[in-house]
C-alpha cells in the first residue's frame, strides 16, 4: 500500500489517481501510524514551504516521515515534497526544512526573458539512472510549476536535471529516497511511467 501523506498542501487525489492508474494501491492518509506501516511513501506539495513545514509539524509527521526515511521504505516527495527534504529553504526568509538531503532550496534568479514561476513543459536529462527511471529517457518531458529549486551540496544525489536559463536539479535519488521538481501525476505517459516504477519497488 502506497501512503499519500496529507498535509493540506498537496493535489493528493491527483495524486492518488494517477496510482490507481497504474495499478497501485494507494491510500491518503496523515496517521502516523499508517505511515509507519506503508509499503512506499508519497510526499507530494504545492505551496510555500514556511507553511508545509509548519503543517507537517503541526500533524505531526516530521518524526514518522525520517522515521521512514531512515528504515528504508521507498519514498518519492513530489515538487515542494522534493524541496522539503532539504536542510534550509529562502522563501519567505529562511526556514528549515527536515534535513534528509543537505543543501538548500533558492529561487530562480534569471533574465528577464524567462519567467518565475517556472511553469509548463520541460525536457530532463539523465545524470543517473534511478530505478524508478526504467523507460525514461534524455529528453523526456515532465510537467513543472515552481519558483523555487534545490541545490544538493553533493551532486551525486542529482538523477535528473532540468535547463530553465541554466541548469537545475530536477530529481534527486539517494538509496530508498526519490524526489522530483517536477509533476509525474501531471506529465501524462512519462509520468505513470515513472509512478508504475516506485510502484513496483
Amino acid at each position: 500500500m502506497i501512503v499519500i501523506v496529507d498535509y493540506g498542501m498537496g493535489n493528493l487525489r491527483s495524486v492518488q489517481k494517477a496510482c490507481e492508474r497504474v495499478g497501485a494501491s494507494a491510500q491518503i492518509s496523515r496517521d502516523p501510524e499508517r505511515l509507519l506501516q506503508a509499503d512506499q511513501v508519497i510526499l507530494p506539495g504545492v505551496g510555500a514551504f514556511p507553511d508545509a513545514m509548519a503543517e507537517l509539524q503541526r500533524c505531526g509527521l516530521v518524526d514518522p516521515l525520517r522515521a521512514c526515511i531512515d528504515r528504508g521504505t521507498p519514498f518519492l516527495g513530489i515538487c515542494l515534497g522534493l524541496q522539503l527534504l532539504f536542510e534550509v529553504s529562502t522563501e519567505g526568509g529562511t526556514s528549515h526544512g527536515l534535513g534528509v538531503i543537505p543543501g538548500s532550496v533558492v529561487r530562480f534568479d534569471l533574465p528577464r526573458a524567462y519567467k518565475v514561476p517556472h511553469m509548463g513543459w520541460n525536457q530532463v536529462q539523465v545524470r543517473r539512472r534511478a530505478p524508478i527511471l526504467a523507460g525514461i529517457e534524455d529528453g523526456e518531458y515532465f510537467y513543472f510549476v515552481h519558483s523555487y529549486y534545490v541545490a544538493p551540496h553533493d551532486e551525486a544525489v542529482v538523477a535528473l536535471e532540468t535547463d530553465y536559463g541554466g541548469p537545475f536539479c530536477s530529481m534527486v535519488w539517494r538509496d530508498n529516497v526519490f524526489a522530483t521538481q517536477f509533476h509525474p501525476e501531471k506529465s501524462q505517459r512519462a509520468g505513470l511511467r515513472l509512478l508504475e516504477a516506485f510502484a513496483r519497488l
